[in-house]
């Protein structure tokens, strides 16, 4: 079973993350920051994967902590289910229409952390979160789940609709990206190790 369950606790957030690959789209989602809490339910849906977060953090100081600290356990989370990463598809793609705006996600699950995240509205706000915030997150969740994710805004002016753009272009991409290749005998790589 591609399961794990991850905590972690600092002066400035308390975290919990359990998650299974092979799941459904099923699972709670409480970070107290509802705007988040749409966005990762986005992901849990659309890349088919069963994930519960509970995060508690310093939020009377702002988002950014608990934003990115439940990056950090998400992708410690991804890391851990997919263990050696043998027979994994790899890579995943997909380009999301959302309304006027339309994003996509490039991912490679290949082991090499990275992040580049295209978008004019980064310092936008939706309410009170701030776009900057989805690149913080998904920076932290490359590092951990040493993934090579590429997020890029093609178009679109409503900050809203540009967030779920990326969050759900991420999901579908890891949708593909986590699936089992069958006619793949070890790990996806030549170098023979990921």
């Amino acid at each position: 079973m591609r399961e794990s369950f991850i905590e972690r606790k600092t002066k400035e957030t308390e975290i919990s993350v359990s998650l299974n690959l092979d799941g459904s789209g099923e699972g709670e989602i409480d970070t107290g920051i509802g705007f988040f809490d749409h966005m990762l339910e986005l992901v849990k849906k659309h890349a088919a994967i069963d994930l519960s977060v509970k995060a508690k953090g310093d939020l009377q100081v702002d988002y950014h902590h608990t934003v990115e600290d439940t990056g950090l356990v998400i992708g410690q989370a991804l890391n851990k289910a997919l263990g050696d990463r043998v027979q994994l598809v790899r890579y995943g793609f997909a380009s999301i229409p959302m309304d006027e705006a339309l994003c996509e996600t490039s991912l490679d699950l290949g082991g090499r952390p990275f992040l580049v995240m295209i978008s004019p509205m980064k310092h936008m706000m939706v309410r009170d979160f701030e776009v900057k915030l989805v690149e913080e997150f998904f920076r932290a969740l490359s590092v951990e789940a040493r993934a090579n994710i590429h997020l890029r805004q093609i178009y679109g002016d409503e900050a809203h609709h540009v967030c779920e753009g990326f969050f759900k272009s991420f999901a579908r991409a890891l949708r593909q990206a986590k699936a089992i290749d069958p006619s793949e005998k070890g790990v996806p790589s030549s170098k023979g190790v990921i």
